[in-house]
């Protein structure tokens, strides 16, 4: 094991465990991701294990998590406790999930698919009989702003020319279906890597500290539609089947779980460009198949014909099987 001198560990990291009764402990590094976050295993002979969050300000902030988490658990839901906090510094330790998460569990153990998933739906129909948090909403102003990272990042990278204005017209008329729907917490990153299966046999939650007032379609298509772990189309069909009959919605279910698909695909294509663009992580152009075949399959819902006829225009199937990194731009 190396010395913790030699971990990076961020800087007051000793005076905050000693004020938070954990002056003995070993820090280990946990695999950061695709932000200024970074996570720590906290391990305590008198206290056991917690995880730390190092959040540096200005870039992160935790407060939006301690918020969602306090209200998660407050609620009967199992975010992690908060057992100390630094806002200032940006620490924060919290409850140890331990590492079984809900991806690996199923890649290793596939028969547990159905199950698992539904357990994961059941706690998304929960939280939407539970008052909402105190958040901002997610509205279409929101949607409008995170499709256009399609426009700001893969169609540059793409060297495609297309009219922003109708981009826009294009998209405020598809989203005007879901208008007044903002009436759930969505946790907007709710997937397989988000998920952790716990010993008791409950979920726990992580990574909500983007939470947002939105639609019930959002944190099921983050599950089934997962960028990073393949979910069947006969899954996704079962699954979307069995949430609809248990939560009974009295609107056009499948139009808006096809359309809010659409906007966080699109939505994620451009995110996956602009970190191998401006951030330089070339790992995130892999996911690129899989996002245009997700889109593909919302796209083909009846009443996404307009947009499915400006991606065919714009951005026909053998342009989407180009790396944007092999065109040479600049």
């Amino acid at each position: 094991m190396k010395p913790q001198t030699e971990l990076n560990l961020p800087s007051g990291l000793d005076d905050f465990l000693q004020q938070s009764g954990w002056e003995r402990s070993i820090v280990q590094p946990l695999p950061s991701d695709a932000s200024f976050r970074r996570y720590f295993r906290v391990s305590d002979s008198a206290n056991g294990n917690a995880m730390l969050m190092d959040a540096p300000p200005p870039h992160e902030n935790p407060g939006p998590f301690i918020d969602v988490a306090e209200y998660l658990t407050g609620h009967g839901f199992r975010a992690p406790k908060i057992f100390s906090k630094n806002l200032d510094r940006g620490f924060v330790l919290i409850e140890d999930f331990g590492d079984r998460r809900m991806r690996e569990h199923l890649d290793a153990q596939p028969a547990d698919e159905a199950r698992i998933y539904m357990q994961a739906i059941d706690t998304l129909i929960n939280l939407a009989h539970t008052e909402c948090a105190d958040l901002p909403p997610y509205d279409e102003a929101s949607y409008l702003r995170e499709v256009r990272l399609l426009t700001e990042w893969y169609l540059p990278a793409m060297q495609i020319d297309f009219d922003q204005s109708e981009f826009d017209r294009m998209w405020n008329d598809a989203l005007a279906p879901v208008a007044g729907t903002q009436v759930v917490t969505v946790l907007r990153d709710y997937h397989a890597e988000n998920i952790m299966l716990l010993d008791d046999g409950t979920q726990g939650l992580i990574d909500f500290q983007d939470a947002l007032i939105g639609h019930p379609a959002y944190d099921l298509v983050s599950l089934l539609q997962d960028a990073r772990r393949h979910v069947s189309a006969e899954l996704e069909t079962e699954m979307l089947d069995y949430y609809i009959t248990r939560a009974e919605p009295d609107y056009d279910f499948g139009h808006h779980y096809a359309l809010i698909g659409a906007q966080r695909n699109t939505k994620i294509i451009g995110i996956f460009t602009r970190l191998w663009k401006r951030d330089g992580k070339l790992r995130y152009l892999d996911f690129l198949p899989r996002m245009w075949a997700l889109l593909e399959r919302d796209l083909n819902h009846p009443q996404l014909a307009a947009l499915k006829n400006w991606f065919d225009t714009y951005i026909p199937k053998d342009i989407r099987k180009i790396a944007p990194n092999t065109l040479g731009t600049e």
